[in-house]
């Protein structure tokens, strides 16, 4: 299974952003969708994640600004990231984990990741 993240870029202040990841391969299925980020000089951290039954958890600092969803049957996340600040600026991943329905293993695999820049 591959993740193909996409939707980084500059941004202004205030403005919003949509990053998407798309998962391919065969024979697998998701369980949980994740959005992580890592700003410069900073450790990475989880932003957002979603399970398959749909409940979600964010990072403090994004709650009421970011939400995930996703599309069970495209294989697909969105983090649709609003009022953002330059603080939000950093490289963003996308994580997931999946059922190999040939092995039955769990396996967690992550996308290459994407800059946003919030700036002026």
């Amino acid at each position: 299974v591959q993740l193909q993240a996409s939707g980084g870029g500059l941004v202004q202040p205030g403005g919003s952003l949509r990053l998407s990841c798309a998962a391919s391969g065969s024979r697998f299925r998701l369980a949980h969708m994740a959005w992580y980020r890592r700003a410069p000089d900073k450790q990475r951290e989880q932003v957002a994640r979603m399970a398959t039954d749909g409940s979600t958890n964010y990072a403090d600092s994004v709650k009421g600004r970011f939400t995930i969803s996703r599309d069970n049957a495209k294989n697909t996340a969105t983090l649709q990231m609003n009022s953002l600040s330059p603080e939000d600026t950093a490289v963003y991943s996308c994580n997931a984990g999946y059922i190999d329905l040939t092995t039955h293993r769990y396996i967690e695999v992550w996308g290459q990741g994407t800059l946003v820049t919030v700036s002026s």
